[in-house]
């Protein structure tokens, strides 16, 4: 697919029916989140891929967004190797997991899965719930799979601002 068409054809994906996705095509959107540039390439990100029914019902019982994906990338990263910028009031942590995170969605795009990227949850909660290092921070959870029949894009999901009303010259 052009990337043009992955990212117009990309949509959150709320309903999947229960079609598992590939092994290869799991790895090719685990890779594209190993690709993704991080601050100073601390490579901070740690991506969980929870599939048992056991710990997607940990996740279920944090979130009502699952939307019955049979994949579920828990994305956190690594707070004590993130990089900390002038200033020293922001950290690399967050952008860096989420451009990991936007990498994964758009390779799942290109692969034909779709995804829908969740943060109705409290990040503590789940970390909990699943066992994860006090050091991690969860930043989201993606669900991946193949849309249900009858699923498709909310009505809303062409509507787009002008861009006048989003870029500004300076």
């Amino acid at each position: 697919m052009e990337f043009k068409e992955v990212l117009t054809a990309r949509y959150s994906c709320k309903k999947y029916s229960d079609r598992p996705v590939e092994k290869e095509k799991l790895e090719a959107i685990l890779n594209a989140g190993r690709l993704a540039p991080t601050a100073k390439n601390l490579q901070e990100q740690r991506v969980y891929v929870v599939q048992s029914p056991e710990l997607l019902a940990k996740i279920d019982a944090v979130t009502p967004c699952r939307y019955g994906a049979s994949t579920v990338l828990v994305v956190a990263f690594d707070a004590n190797n993130v990089f900390t910028y002038p200033g020293g009031k922001r950290d690399s942590g967050v952008e860096d997991a989420t451009i990991v995170a936007t990498h994964m969605i758009l390779a799942a795009a290109d692969e034909g899965v779709d995804s829908c990227w969740i943060n109705f949850l409290d990040p503590q909660k789940l970390a909990e719930a699943l066992g994860l290092p006090e050091n991690e921070e969860v930043l989201m959870v993606m669900d991946l799979g193949y849309a249900a029949e009858g699923a498709g894009p909310l009505p809303n999901h062409t509507n787009r601002k002008d861009l006048s009303e989003t870029v500004c010259y300076l």
